[in-house]
């Protein structure tokens, strides 16, 4: 396929440095960032999972972890048609269409597509934002996958529950201002916290993310990994954000 023949107007093609995969991405809408790209080295995949992927945006997590793991199939959820969109022409782009299923849909309507416990693990880098405690971007792409106009913190937890096997493994990036509530409404829904990284932009700095990991209906108790530090004194990236890209 020609690359450049499936472009539409503002959008262009970047490259994930891995197997030689590229995304589409527009650049007058969301874009992916660092979140996305830790998320998919935290994630641990084994080989022949069928995985989902909520909050898919244009793609990038299943189209990184299909370079990085041995899964047997990944379906990637975006609620908004453009982007899903890209997500679609991207994995075509990419030569995975036996590989990765990209599917418009709300992730609370996800019971009428699959039925309970259908994938071993699921992964999300959900809006961050409860509407009226921070501005809202004019642009409704941004706004919706920045604040939870579409769905809720529960619902993400909630809908990943639902779709995951007992002892299937959900993995979440998001902030650490929220870390309370997001513990108390896995151990609800039944995705007991068993991994914690916190990350922080400098070693002196207040942490702007967590990866946190659940198992549903497994047994209490959370190891809490060694912290990550993204940039060093120099404001460079440390040596373990350096590997992750280039291994991204």
């Amino acid at each position: 396929m020609e690359k450049n023949s499936i472009l539409k107007e503002n959008e262009r093609i970047d490259s994930l440095q891995r197997n030689g995969y590229s995304i589409i991405q527009d650049s007058t809408r969301f874009c992916f960032g660092m979140d996305a790209v830790l998320l998919t080295e935290f994630v641990r995949i084994k080989k022949g999972d069928k995985a989902a992927d909520l909050c898919t945006g244009t793609g990038v997590i299943p189209i990184l972890l299909s370079a990085k793991s041995e899964a047997a199939h990944f379906t990637a959820v975006e609620i908004q048609e453009d982007m899903a969109d890209m997500a679609s022409r991207s994995v075509e782009m990419n030569g995975l269409k036996d590989k990765i299923d990209v599917i418009c849909e709300d992730l609370c309507n996800l019971k009428s597509v699959f039925e309970a416990g259908s994938f071993d693990a699921v992964t999300v880098n959900p809006p961050y934002m409860v509407p009226g405690k921070a501005l809202i971007n004019p642009d409704e792409s941004k706004a919706v996958a920045r604040h939870e106009i579409k769905c809720t913190l529960r619902d993400v937890i909630t809908q990943s529950s639902r779709l995951l096997k007992n002892t299937g493994r959900f993995f979440m990036v998001h902030k650490p201002e929220r870390l309370d509530e997001i513990i108390v409404i896995m151990k609800e829904e039944k995705l007991e916290p068993k991994r914690l990284r916190v990350v922080y932009p400098r070693i002196d700095s207040k942490p702007n993310m967590i990866l946190i990991e659940g198992v549903k209906c497994a047994n209490s108790g959370m190891i809490i990994e060694k912290p990550l530090i993204i940039y060093d004194e120099s404001g460079k990236y440390t040596p373990e954000v350096s590997r992750i890209y280039e291994e991204a």
